[in-house]
This record gives C-alpha cells, sequence and structure tokens, in this order.
C-alpha cells in the first residue's frame, strides 16, 4: 500500500491525510499531529486523518484534532478520507467508512461526496444559556460530537472569539465542550453558518456535523426535508432530513478535493 501523507479539504475544512505508515505514525503521535498543524511553523490543517483500506469497499479512519485530541468524528473529514479512499487507495466510489461514531456508508462523484449519517439520538435539548445576539435558545445536540446551535442576526458582524468561545466550555455543553454553531436564515438563499470548533480552538471556515446539526434545527421548525448551507468558506453543503427531523439519518453531500502530496523534512519530522 502507498505510504504518503496528502492535504485535503472539504467546503473550507482542511485536512492532512495519511495513509499506509503515514496513517500509523499519525494516528500514535499526537506531538508529531500538533506540530503539523501549526499554520506558522508547520504544514497547517484543521486536523489528521489517518485512513486504512480494509476492502475495495471499506476503510476505517481515525480523526485527531489539530490540539492532539482524537474525535469522534468529523463530517468534513470523513467526505475527504472517501475520496482519499477512492482515488489514492482504490477503492470502490461506494464505500463504507468506519469512524468513531458509526460507519458511514460514503458515495464518491468527482468532487462531490455524500454522507449517509445515523439518526441522532435524542432530539436537540434547551439549554436554557442566554447569550447576547442569539435569537430563541441555545440547542444542545450530538451529530457523532456535541454541538451548540443557536440563530442569531449580523452574523458576518459577529467575533466568534468572544461570542461563541464562551459557549463551548459553557458547562451546560458537557464534560469536553461542545463545537458552536451560529446561523442565520435568508429566506431567498442558504442557511449561513459560522463554527467555532473545539480540538481547533478557534473559528475554521467549515464544519460538516455541524451543519447537519443547525439543518436538523432549521428543518424541525421549518417542516422542510433539504436544507443548504453556507458556511464560512461560502462553499455549499446539503443536507437532507431521511426521515422526520430532527431525530432522523441525514444525507450530507458537499465538495471535497486532494489538494497536494506532502513531503516533511527529516529536520521537521525529527522536531528540529
Amino acid at each position: 500500500m502507498k505510504s504518503c501523507l496528502f492535504k485535503v479539504e472539504g467546503a473550507g475544512n482542511d485536512f492532512l491525510l495519511g495513509t499506509g505508515d503515514w496513517a500509523e505514525r499519525l494516528a500514535d503521535d499526537r506531538a508529531l499531529v500538533r506540530r503539523l498543524c501549526d499554520r506558522r511553523r508547520g504544514v497547517g490543517a484543521d486536523g489528521i486523518l489517518s485512513i486504512n483500506r480494509q476492502t475495495s469497499r471499506s476503510v476505517a479512519v481515525v480523526y485527531v484534532n489539530a490540539d492532539g485530541s482524537e474525535g469522534r468524528f468529523c463530517g468534513n473529514g470523513t467526505r475527504c478520507a472517501a475520496r482519499a479512499a477512492v482515488e489514492v487507495l482504490g477503492c470502490s466510489p461506494q464505500l463504507d467508512i468506519a469512524t468513531g461514531w458509526a460507519v458511514i456508508p460514503a458515495e464518491v462523484r468527482g468532487a462531490e461526496v455524500s454522507l449517509v449519517l445515523p439518526a441522532v439520538e435524542a432530539a436537540p435539548q434547551n439549554t436554557g444559556i442566554e447569550s447576547p445576539g442569539v435569537v430563541g435558545a441555545v440547542l444542545r445536540l450530538t451529530v457523532g460530537v456535541p454541538h451548540l446551535v443557536a440563530r442569531v442576526t449580523e452574523l458576518a458582524k459577529l467575533d466568534l472569539a468572544v461570542v461563541a468561545a464562551p459557549l463551548r466550555h459553557h458547562r451546560a455543553a458537557g464534560a469536553e465542550g461542545a463545537n458552536v454553531n451560529l446561523y442565520e436564515i435568508d429566506d431567498e438563499g442558504p442557511v449561513a453558518i459560522r463554527t467555532w470548533e473545539r480540538g481547533v480552538e478557534a473559528e475554521t471556515l467549515s464544519c460538516g456535523s455541524g451543519s447537519v446539526a443547525v439543518a436538523l434545527v432549521v428543518m424541525a421548525e421549518h417542516g422542510s426535508s433539504r436544507i443548504v448551507v453556507r458556511p464560512a468558506s461560502g462553499d455549499r453543503l446539503v443536507v437532507e432530513a431521511l426521515g422526520r427531523a430532527p431525530v432522523c439519518a441525514t444525507r450530507l453531500t458537499g465538495p471535497a478535493r486532494i489538494v497536494a502530496e506532502i513531503f516533511p523534512t527529516a529536520g521537521f519530522l525529527a522536531g528540529r
């Protein structure tokens, strides 16, 4: 099996993806993960994906955040892993991806990758959190990993370091905290989202599971079954309810691409 390190991105979420020997190394060496993900002294990424081919129709993925903490699931990362599995590992365009959350069916159609996600375990819960700029309740739900979802006004003007970062660590978010997804509805366009991600501890340009979390809330409120989401990257993600929202399976579709093959120097790998 080819052993490579790639830069990949899905709707603005960027990752370093390892196959073969690289997959094993990245899964085990969290200090190396942190150095590689550093945007000034390393390559730069929101996280690391280690993928291993199991059969022609299945791979296993380990996701590690930029800070070295392991993530149970990453929506856009899993979509990137699916495309790499097809183009790098020679897997079928219809395949299953074993993640820390569940085995996720995926379909790769060129640059577009779809995932079918299991139903969330529980309906969104009102946290009772009060936050400036939030319209209505701050809701908590888990889409593989925990999310807080809140509707806001003037989303583009918000300073997420001021508004979202405190929510990420709020006691109502749970012991490990949650990703914070703030959204604004435009009746004539996509639902706009900005996300503050745990493990990155900053705003990211997109969050796949967060987009699903927001879409489930919006679909339940409006009785719809399909939502187009526009993250901060400006790309579009489509979320479809495969049942009655918010407690139902979903299909997440959006762009994913392989950007470059990466060859870290021996000195960098040795920590020099």
